[in-house]
């Protein structure tokens, strides 16, 4: 096998951006095929999205036995997981087990953020700029970035003159934030908010909640695992790992396998209530329609509307709590645990913003176009620039000079969501066109990396040292991505999935909803294909 072509400037094979779950894979993967890796973490720590956001309440919506890596049967059995959707504090403890186990520190530099990259076709390498000025060089650069790690912070006026505490969901410091006795406003009800305000308003004096859009919400029923459930997990690894591979979301969801359609109002309404009462996101799968036809997914909105009014009090807050012309599950869905309840106290307000706008920040709180409220801390849990932000906040410039933010100024394009055209070398672990989000991300992110690590063994065999996706198979892999979302209601919503949350952000769905195995199958066939949609080159020092 010849060897990976090498200058004599270049520091290491592979240069990793982020020391999340994708970024600790990456590097423990890339390790073990032979090539010399440096991962570049803003944080002081591992952990990436869990290392950012612990915020009061932060919780996985995914189980947390199907929330693990699975590529390694010893790591698996390594770990105990405590209750059945984990907390942050315990992810972010497990991540730092992962690295314990496989010696992953050495090889990553913390609170090293890179701030510029760019790359010389010369040279078939990619230097990066880190935030202390000083440059890196390495043949390859993957991006493990995460999708959800760019804050999206509104821009109202007035912030700066603004004398109480301010502070985003994915930035609470380490320390907390006092909120005892206090009059606290949160502005925004996606999933971070639904998760956050059960929790402030169990502290808080006074609790504003500022609400653009309803979300549909299901309840966590969150509890500990039981001995016998730990026990059965540690057992049954082979299942889950095979599950991983064959399940469109990479981890088992229980189904009826019927259309909502199909069955008698009665049939279809114990289908809902039993999920409901279980708990968690398996209540989108109960039939197999739900998400793909509109009026199989009314039935299912219907139902979760009706649990909203059974569980408000009041009447009119109710009807303002319940999202109206959005399907259930076109818009990421949350999971609670009490969020709906807490409406209910006498001591929380909610402010719908649509009806009544947010205007500006004053000395002492906010301002809408009705009304003025006194807040002595305003907690902004507006959630993200998701998918294509954290790539493209990156600063990186192509072999043409174009940097990836001009790039897809109008939206982004991609090849299989792993490669980008005029960007050699790159690859984007969860990219926008992959599945990322709308499955267990951590699936993704295994398959991802191992795909990437085959590539560099490919090029590796054949002398090479420059593959770029093609402007033709990224063109066809777009409209591609783009049909396979017509098929669904995620049509009918505006979302972060099509970057509707930020302002000025074109509008185009950003991940790929044709599943898991489906993706999985079409990457492998471009592998044994030999790379059919890249341009590859030989090695310039073979």
């Amino acid at each position: 096998m010849a060897e990976l072509s090498r200058s004599p400037e270049l520091d290491y094979d592979v240069l990793v951006i982020g020391a999340g779950f994708a970024g600790m894979y990456a590097l423990h993967t890339l390790r073990q095929r032979g090539y010399s890796v440096r991962v570049f973490e803003r944080g002081s720590d591992v952990g990436g999205t869990w290392y950012w956001n612990r915020y009061p309440g932060a919780r996985c919506d995914v189980p947390s036995l199907d929330y693990c890596y699975v590529f390694s049967e010893s790591l698996y059995g390594s770990w105990e997981w405590t209750e059945r959707y984990a907390t942050q504090p315990e992810i972010l403890d497990y991540a730092r087990h992962v690295a314990d186990q496989l010696d992953l520190r050495r090889d990553i530099s913390f609170s090293t953020p890179v701030v510029a990259g760019n790359f010389d076709d010369d040279e078939h390498v990619w230097q990066l700029t880190l935030g202390d000025g000083s440059t890196v060089k390495g043949r390859f650069c993957v991006t493990a970035v995460g999708c959800l790690s760019a804050v999206n912070a509104p821009d109202l006026p007035g912030q700066d003159e603004y004398l109480g505490q301010i502070v985003h969901s994915a930035e609470w410091p380490e320390d907390g934030v006092d909120l005892g006795a206090k009059r606290v406003g949160v502005v925004g009800t996606g999933s971070s908010g639904v998760q956050l305000v059960p929790e402030m308003a169990k502290a808080a004096d006074h609790l504003v909640v500022f609400q653009r859009t309803p979300n549909y919400s299901f309840p966590a029923r969150n509890r500990l695992l039981s001995g016998r459930e730990q026990w059965l997990a540690s057992i049954t690894y082979a299942a889950v790992a095979a599950v991983a591979q064959t399940s469109g979301a990479g981890h088992f969801i229980p189904s009826t396998g019927q259309s909502a359609l199909a069955v008698d109002f009665d049939e279809r309404q114990a289908a809902y209530e039993h999920a409901w009462t279980v708990g968690g996101t398996d209540i989108l799968s109960a039939f197999n329609d739900t998400l793909l036809d509109i009026e199989a997914n009314k039935s299912l909105s219907d139902f979760v509307a009706t649990k909203i009014r059974q569980t408000v009090a009041d009447p009119e807050l109710a009807q303002r709590l319940t999202p109206h012309g959005q399907p259930v599950g076109a818009k990421r869905p949350c999971v609670d645990s009490g969020y709906y309840e807490t409406f209910n106290a006498p001591h929380v307000e909610l402010v719908d913003v649509r009806s009544e706008p947010l205007v500006e920040f004053t000395p002492t709180g906010l301002r809408t176009t009705q009304r003025s409220f006194e807040l002595d801390v305003i907690v902004m849990a507006t959630g993200f620039d998701a998918i294509t932000g954290p790539l493209t906040r990156l600063g990186l410039v192509g072999d043409d000079g174009i940097s990836l933010a001009q790039r897809w100024a109008d939206g982004p394009s991609s090849y299989l969501g792993l490669a980008i055209h005029h960007y050699p070398n790159l690859f984007t672990i969860t990219g926008p066109g992959s599945p990322s989000v709308l499955v267990n991300v951590i699936r993704a992110i295994e398959q991802h990396v191992e795909w990437i690590a085959d590539a560099l063994d490919h090029l590796k065999a054949r002398g090479a040292d420059r593959l770029e996706a093609s402007a033709q198979a990224q063109e066809a892999w777009g409209q591609h991505v783009a049909e396979a979302a017509q098929h669904t209601v995620h049509r009918y919503a505006d979302s972060w999935y099509l970057g509707s949350n930020v302002p000025g952000k074109p509008r185009k769905f950003l991940p790929y909803l044709g599943g898991l195995p489906g993706y999985r199958e079409r990457c492998r066939r471009v592998a044994e294909s030999g790379y059919e949609g890249f341009d590859v080159k030989e090695g310039l020092s073979a």
